[in-house]
């Protein structure tokens, strides 16, 4: 046997298996979930009638699919405002502030990705209360009077009350990868722009953002992915069914309740479908975006 036979063999008794997987957990559900959606089928019934595109015909004219596209991408774009604004403030404060008790506030900011995303609506649930929550009495005590707001009651205020928890439970995760990626850069660079009379602002500018880009670029396409297929159980929860008046109705509670409580699967899966397109196209678009941006920093 020679060498090469030897190498290739052992490249392959690592990516056989990973293949393997890949096409059994992700390839063929994803090659079913498109059958299924050119499907009329309750999904529990033997009875399979093929419609063609009608399901996806049907999704132009649903006011209840053009609500959730909008309020996921609503989400989107304000967590990975949020999200990384935050992450980055902290990670930089911590890094090359050197404030004190670093390892204390990285374990603080971290804690909400160890909890369930339902333990963390079911708390934010207790702090949006009408007449027993913290906000309301926070309010009540600055306005001296009484305030009892229903922020999950609302359509006004709902989706932006979903905001608060989806952001705090996602800055510890990326503002520990940005911590590192800060900490790999090397301080000479910095002791040169403090020769300089760079500020700290300048500093950050300069140097940090633009060697951090990376780790930046791949936090936000996580969040993206992450959000477009992942808002479900934090709507489910705080505000069920999708809100008052679908005003916080996403894609996947969306797909849920068709597929699940209406037994239409096969309209289900074209929404799955849905969302795997707009995941993809959204992801491609911000990679083009995000590879102009890193010219410019640059």
């Amino acid at each position: 046997m020679t060498v090469t036979l030897k190498r290739s063999l052992f490249i392959a008794s690592f990516m056989v298996p990973t293949f393997v997987l890949y096409c059994i957990f992700t390839a063929y559900p994803i090659i079913q979930a498109l059958y299924i959606s050119l499907l009329k089928w309750s999904g529990s019934s033997a009875n399979k009638e093929f419609i063609g595109l009608a399901n996806f015909r049907e999704m132009l004219h649903d006011p209840v699919i053009l609500k959730a596209v909008a309020n996921d991408y609503f989400l989107v774009f304000w967590k990975i405002v949020g999200i990384m604004t935050l992450s980055i403030f902290f990670a930089v404060a911590i890094t090359r502030f050197k404030i004190k008790g670093a390892v204390f506030y990285k374990i603080a900011f971290y804690i909400p990705n160890l909890l369930s995303i339902v333990v963390i609506a079911i708390l934010w649930r207790f702090i949006y209360h009408p007449s027993m929550g913290l906000l309301n009495a926070f309010l009540s005590l600055i306005m001296g009077r009484k305030i009892e707001t229903p922020w999950l009651g609302d359509k006004t205020y709902a989706i932006w009350a979903l905001l608060p928890p989806a952001i705090w439970a996602g800055i510890g995760f990326f503002m520990i990868l940005l911590i590192a990626a800060i900490t790999s850069i090397p301080t000479s660079l910095y002791e040169s722009s403090e020769i300089d009379g760079a500020s700290q602002w300048k500093q950050f500018i300069h140097i940090t953002f633009p060697l951090i880009w990376e780790q930046v670029k791949v936090s936000v396409v996580y969040i993206v992915i992450s959000s477009l297929n992942g808002n479900f159980g934090i709507v489910q929860v705080m505000t069920p069914n999708g809100g008052t008046d679908n005003s916080t109705q996403v894609m996947g509670f969306y797909l849920y309740d068709q597929g699940f409580l209406r037994y239409h699967m096969g309209y289900a899966s074209s929404i799955g479908v849905l969302i795997l397109v707009l995941s993809l196209l959204t992801t491609v678009i911000l990679q083009r975006l995000m590879r102009r941006e890193v010219h410019e920093v640059s």
